[in-house]
């Protein structure tokens, strides 16, 4: 099969991930899942990953890897266990590639948090290719209403989004602010709108913030790098925020955040990231949140499938991986790149 392998870590600018024919992967165990793959987002993560900026974190632990980790595909093959999904169906695949069913976070309905959890793309094989295999426990139905290009962000940007809005307890008459808007901001303003929240997006971007608008933020102002004139602003138009979610990679833009919401207000981090200051007499709390459970993943698609929610993508082949990625990097990418073998 075709795939795009990352053989060594390397600014996206010298093509680092090469396309080359490797063995497909075979069903071996009982519970094993064989899909041709339709359509993969490109995640920021990615770009990460392959630069070498989470290398201080151990990601990847081993080269060579395909990255890729928000999949959908249709089941060509299966192993003799199988029993929830047959040839033919159509599945997602999120960044949460199995957990070990074991430990008291699986117990608990909280696999994503599994100390032993492999990561599609990172640990595990990802969706830079023709074809994944995967396990039975792990894939999730993707119903007829969405296709395959709009479907593969609901898992790893819609998850994340999903996940973060819920842990900003969203309801009607609650602000939120949206710090960084793309590929998981675009959908987490939607979400929250769902659940009846007014939405306040944040962007460095022009483009970004005309986005927010569309997908229907209540008022959207400009990240300054003046935290104080940011403030200032944010302030005068909408006063302090009851919530804030975070998904811009700047520890800047954490702190701002923390310093937009309330006095026992929340924010929620969604990506790496200090959070430099932190006053206790503010009763603030500060969540993290990453990805999503099995019953998240499944409870997001149905949301996705009974409501409006609008993923907003851009097509590309697979042999074009880099140059899309480089497109991410300088933030030209609207919301999401999917790649379609």
């Amino acid at each position: 099969m075709n795939a795009m392998v990352l053989n060594r870590l390397a600014a996206i600018e010298t093509r680092p991930l090469k396309l080359k024919q490797i063995p497909m992967p075979q069903v071996k165990k009982g519970n094993d899942v064989f899909l041709e793959i339709e359509a993969c987002g490109v995640c920021r993560s990615n770009l990460h990953l392959i630069e070498g900026d989470w290398k201080k974190y151990g990601i990847p632990p081993r080269l060579p890897v395909i990255p890729g980790h928000e999949i959908v595909g249709v089941v060509k093959k299966t192993g003799e266990r199988v029993k929830n999904v047959k040839i033919g169906d159509r599945v997602g695949i999120q960044p949460l590639f199995s957990s070990c069913m074991k430990c008291d976070y699986c117990h608990e309905g909280h696999e994503n948090l599994c100390d032993h959890a492999e990561i599609t793309g990172e640990t595990a094989q990802g969706g830079y290719a023709e074809y994944i295999l995967a396990s039975e426990d792990f894939v999730t139905p993707v119903p007829d209403s969405i296709d395959s290009e709009h479907a593969a962000p609901l898992f790893c940007p819609g998850i994340t989004a999903y996940k973060a809005v819920k842990a900003s307890e969203p309801a009607a008459g609650r602000s939120v602010g949206i710090f960084g808007i793309g590929g998981v901001g675009h959908l987490a303003i939607q979400i929250a709108k769902l659940y009846g929240s007014r939405v306040v997006a944040t962007s460095r971007s022009k483009n970004h913030l005309d986005l927010a608008k569309k997908m229907g933020a209540d008022n959207v102002v400009m990240y300054q790098e003046s935290q104080g004139q940011f403030l200032k602003n944010l302030k005068k138009e909408e006063g302090l925020l009851d919530s804030a979610i975070v998904f811009a990679p700047s520890e800047q833009a954490i702190d701002t955040a923390v310093k937009s919401v309330k006095k026992g207000g929340t924010v929620v981090v969604g990506v790496f990231g200090n959070v430099p200051e932190f006053l206790f007499y503010e009763e603030k709390t500060i969540r993290g949140s990453v990805i999503g459970s099995r019953k998240d993943m499944a409870d997001l698609v149905r949301l996705a499938s009974e409501s409006s929610l609008k993923v907003v993508v851009e097509t590309h082949k697979l042999a074009e991986a880099n140059e899309v990625l480089a497109r991410l990097k300088k933030s030209e990418v609207e919301a999401r790149a999917v790649l379609v073998p």
